[in-house]
């Protein structure tokens, strides 16, 4: 067996994850966790990009000797370099109000018609098109020389050399997804310098090795490679879908919930561009169709606002609660910003005539049915868009947890729920390591690895879906 460290950075938190890899093992175990807390400031809202590195760092001290080093983390944000290689300022957060009105300045140049058929991805404020445009009269855009994606400005700190890695670089609303390479004419058209972009790299390329400096902080002995992996999160969590075949929905859960369809080539059609579907870049040279949906987000920010109760009390509360009471939009922009969440959940069921949930127990359960619903939505248009029909949906990270969640996600699809694994992200990230390392075969016997060797919940669809049905019949004519 072989032992690979996963750095896993998601929105709210990051995590050092050590994988232990042999013909017919899996093993995972955590080495070290630590929050990501963004920061307000005066010019508005920063990653604490500086404390990752940290982590990064303590994590790669507490998981001791490894054969390789992979990086993963949220999309679309940035860092920008000057031309000695040294950071201009911390990353903006995608949460920032600074894209407000961009897109459309942005479709004013290139439709947004024009633009979903050459890009493929879906509308978001925070695309890093948008953040580019918003950007043009900044003094760090305008001192820059290189602008590295998260994972990959980690991975340069680490190790000195500077790429660009495709599966996030798709979600920069810059690449075609049929070719999977840069967009060069959108990227003429809106005055974006492509070469600010290092090198474009694939899953399982070589990105380096820890530097002496690196090395010698974190009691590794040299050389350790630092290896390209699917290094948006959720294409590392795609692959490690521990689907069989392809007639599968998954569903990856967390701070967002991104729901859709493993496909051979991207769907650019008007219909899917008005049904805002998106078209990233997976392994292997999959497209990973899919919805974004607000996610868990919505309760992480109540709990925040209730000063963070029990989480198993409120889930138990929400069991008891009717279903389908009410449910908003979980997909709706003005769910994006944080703070005021109970409020402004309140706020949409009242604008909409349902009854409006008043205990933490009734808008956790609003949101569970809301999610669930906007799961639902999302599963049945991927499949009609798509024609690519599903059996089952495979329900991976951190909502794996929530039962309650898995279960009214079987009901609402009418369709069987596995859930699992929680760590999808982590998973997919050893995976690739192992497979560039001669560990595993295909995207297949990765899978089957991950059947064989994780622990797997399967939850069947109770009752029919009418209740659902009218439900979102209800939330269209809000």
């Amino acid at each position: 067996m072989k032992s690979y460290a996963a750095v896993d950075l998601g929105a709210s938190s990051g995590r050092v994850m050590v994988g232990r890899v042999g013909r017919h093992k899996l093993e995972l175990t955590e080495a070290h966790r630590f929050a990501n807390r963004p920061v307000r400031v005066p010019e508005g809202l920063r990653w604490d990009v500086l404390a990752l590195y940290a982590g990064v760092l303590d994590g790669l001290r507490t998981a001791g000797q490894v054969d390789s080093v992979g990086i993963d983390s949220w999309a679309v944000d940035y860092g920008l370099l000057d031309a000695d290689g040294a950071l201009l300022g911390n990353p903006v957060h995608y949460r920032d109000g600074r894209t407000e009105g961009v897109a459309e300045k942005v479709w004013a140049n290139v439709p947004a018609a024009e633009l979903y058929a050459a890009t493929g991805l879906q509308y978001a404020p925070f695309n890093t098109l948008y953040q580019l445009v918003a950007a043009r009269s900044s003094g760090q855009l305008g001192h820059a020389e290189r602008l590295l994606l998260i994972p990959d400005l980690l991975s340069y700190w680490l190790t000195g050399e500077q790429g660009t890695e495709l599966t996030n670089a798709s979600t920069t609303q810059l690449v075609d997804p049929r070719t999977r390479d840069w967009s060069y004419d959108v990227a003429t058209r809106l005055g974006i310098d492509l070469s600010l972009f290092a090198p474009l790299r694939q899953p399982g390329d070589p990105a380096g090795a820890l530097r002496p400096q690196v090395l010698e902080e974190t009691g590794l002995t040299g050389p350790v490679p630092v290896t390209a992996v699917a290094s948006h999160d959720t294409a590392s969590a795609v692959a490690a879908v521990p689907a069989s075949g392809e007639r599968f929905a998954y569903i990856c859960t967390g701070t967002w919930s991104l729901a859709g369809l493993e496909l051979d080539a991207p769907v650019l059609t008007e219909e899917s561009r008005a049904a805002n579907f998106t078209n990233e870049l997976g392994l292997d040279g999959t497209v990973r169709y899919l919805r974004n949906i607000m996610g868990l987000w919505l309760l992480q920010e109540c709990v925040r606002a209730w000063g963070e109760p029990d989480l198993g009390e409120l889930l138990r509360a929400a069991a008891a609660v009717p279903a389908l009471r009410s449910v908003v939009d979980a997909g709706d922009a003005q769910f994006l910003a944080p703070g005021r969440m109970p409020e402004r959940i309140a706020e949409a069921c009242r604008a909409s005539g349902q009854p409006v949930p008043e205990s933490p127990g009734e808008v956790t359960r609003c949101i569970l049915d809301s999610l669930a619903l906007a799961h639902r939505r999302a599963v049945e248009d991927a499949q009609r868009l798509a024609g690519h029909a599903v059996d089952v949906v495979h329900v991976v990270g951190g909502g794996v947890r929530n039962a309650l969640l898995c279960q009214l996600t079987a009901d609402a699809c009418g369709l069987p729920v596995v859930a699992g694994p929680t760590e999808a992200a982590a998973f997919g990230n050893v995976l690739v390591q192992a497979r560039a390392h001669g560990l595993v075969g295909d995207r297949a016997d990765m899978r089957r690895l991950l059947g064989r060797t994780q622990p797997l919940t399967r939850y069947e669809p109770r009752g029919d879906t009418a209740p659902w049905r009218a439900a979102q019949a209800r939330l269209a004519g809000a």
